[in-house]
């Protein structure tokens, strides 16, 4: 039986890496949605005070259904923050509204690594569409001639700038949850526990980006691995 152990020794320790790290944000996340704010404001309305007090007036809040599927969307100037977040009072649900609204003003200041991710969504849709489907090729065909080995090699290139989107996401998600903290204690939205409360809830939520890197990595690293081998 055909053991692939580039996969177990590199990718797999990554993606258990990467289901532990979704496992502890959702295990976070519930604890301090249990916790309650003293003033009683909302995440919508702690993300309107910190857009507010940011001169982004313009930025709109929404409600969108589902569970953790917040997220701003630059092309609209909207920020969407899911059911467990929009309407509830929680210091978890209040870290994730401001942890968007972090990203509304990276937005608006131009911070680099976000620029740098904007520019780069296009060409890291055409690498994750067509990455595998030429490395697949590329192996199939190599013993045919060196230029399928080349394909195959391109094929690893486009992937490989899915691996450097995934590094620029860090930097931007780690900065914007930096911002959305210094916000919330600035203007004192919560204090004390709550706000280590929110704390704990955007270092776990930290923690999935991280995760998502080192799987892309270690997948990119593999597959290096194979098609190296197919040059011999």
């Amino acid at each position: 039986m055909y053991m692939d152990w580039s996969y177990i020794i590199l990718v797999l320790p990554a993606v258990l890496f990467s289901m532990w790290a979704s496992s502890r944000v959702n295990s976070t996340f519930e604890k301090y949605s249990r916790q309650y704010t003293r003033r009683g404001i909302t995440g919508a309305q702690a993300a309107r005070f910190v857009l507010d007090r940011n001169g982004l007036t313009n930025v709109r809040i929404e409600h969108i259904s589902g569970n953790l599927t917040d997220h701003y969307d630059p092309g609209s100037n909207v920020i969407r923050l899911s059911d467990s977040v929009y309407g509830s009072t929680s210091t978890a649900a209040i870290g994730v509204a401001c942890h968007e609204t972090g990203h509304a003003i990276q937005h608006a200041v131009g911070y680099a690594p976000v620029k740098i991710r904007t520019a780069i969504v296009p060409v890291t849709n055409i690498g994750s569409k067509l990455s595998i489907p030429l490395i697949i090729v590329g192996i199939a065909l190599s013993s045919v001639g060196q230029v399928f080995v080349s394909i195959a090699y391109l094929g690893c290139a486009l992937f490989g700038i899915c691996v450097v989107f995934q590094l620029v996401t860090l930097p931007t998600e780690f900065n914007a949850s930096r911002r959305a903290l210094s916000c919330i204690e600035a203007d004192s939205l919560l204090v004390g526990d709550e706000l280590q409360g929110a704390k704990k809830t955007l270092s776990a939520a930290a923690l999935t980006y991280v995760a998502a890197l080192a799987v892309t990595l270690m997948q990119f690293l593999r597959l290096l691995l194979l098609v190296s081998g197919r040059r011999k």
